[in-house]
């Protein structure tokens, strides 16, 4: 970045720019930390000398402590996308309209959760259910390391509950399938042959009346060796929606070859088969108790209400540390 031609070519220059960023995520809180050390020992060394300066040694062991968890959290995220935006989608699964207004819950408990950690998410595609709820959805989560973070979501999440659809109030468990896919820059080249691919277009869904959607806006792309698909239809504009279709065709493409290489056939949802019991990574009871538990780490929350509210940090920082454990032993 420091020769003189740098700028001459602004894509690569661009590209460059792209790929410093996760470095400096890392380089900078690492050297704010070595100057906390620097201020913590030096106040250890007053405090030999005057111990009435000890109560002001708290607060500062206090904020070093945080920023070390910070930290922590950050180096985990270590993967060659972990920096990237991120594509979330939830599919209902068994449970007909339960299932439906479940997956909508669960996509407020995500908008709600990008909020509170200052990201920006965008609805991209919606498919609403006619009586409640939606049957799919997918957000664009955008924000320094959306899809790092986001990638402990992966798998099929498990309600139980009063109805409120039931006029006997029985207790109903519900489900619905979480995917994520990161949002890949041009650092990353994934290549499509156009013999390969397949576009359809289709009517957007809407509310009805003078907003109904009455142009085929909606793009579908599908990529027909492996028979992938992506789709967008929320944006009234076809080029927007082909755009975002494409880089989500993309993501998933990339997200294959990554598993393939790392040996690790776990199937995302449109392969994964019914999404129903068995397959659930996290539970959500809310009646006759209230629990949230993680099948995979056992972390677990009684405040399920906070939990859809977006409260979900520590069940996102549970399986990060479980993933690095894993990584640990296998290595």
């Amino acid at each position: 970045m420091g020769a003189s031609d740098f700028w001459e070519h602004p894509d690569k220059a661009q590209g460059v720019i792209a790929q410093t960023k996760p470095l400096n995520n890392f380089l900078k809180p690492y050297r704010e930390l070595e100057g906390s050390v620097t201020d913590l020992t030096a106040m250890c060394e007053l405090i030999e000398e005057d111990a009435s300066m000890e109560d002001e040694l708290v607060p500062m062991l206090d904020q070093l402590e945080k920023e070390i968890g910070d930290f922590e959290m950050k180096s985990m995220l270590d993967g060659p996308v972990d920096s990237s935006n991120a594509f979330l989608k939830i599919q209902a699964g068994t449970g007909g309209t339960e299932a439906c207004d479940w997956a909508q819950m669960i996509l407020r408990m995500y908008t709600r959760w990008a909020e509170r950690g200052g990201f920006t998410a965008a609805l991209i595609d919606e498919d609403r259910n006619e009586e409640a709820g939606i049957r799919s959805a997918t957000l664009h989560v955008i924000g320094d390391y959306a899809y790092g973070n986001l990638q402990s979501e992966v798998g099929v999440h498990r309600l139980v509950r009063i109805s409120p659809f039931d006029s006997n109030a029985r207790r109903q468990t519900s489900f619905a399938a979480v995917d994520v896919l990161p949002d890949l820059d041009d650092t990353i080249v994934i290549e499509i042959k156009p013999e390969d691919l397949r576009r359809d277009t289709f009517r957007s869904g809407g509310p009805g009346g003078q907003h109904q959607n009455k142009t085929e806006s909606g793009v579908r792309y599908t990529h027909i060796p492996t028979g992938v698909a992506a789709e967008s239809r929320t944006e009234r504009s076809q080029h927007k929606n082909s755009a975002n279709a494409m880089k989500m065709l993309k993501a998933k493409l990339y997200q294959i070859e990554e598993q393939k290489r790392r040996a690790e056939v776990e199937k995302v949802y449109d392969d994964k088969g019914e999404v129903s019991w068995g397959r659930q990574i996290r539970n959500y009871v809310m009646q006759p108790y209230t629990l949230v538990k993680d099948t995979r780490t056992d972390i677990q929350s009684a405040q399920v209400n906070n939990v859809l509210d977006g409260d979900i940090d520590d069940f996102i920082q549970g399986y990060l540390r479980y993933k690095l454990e894993q990584k640990s032993k296998a290595n």
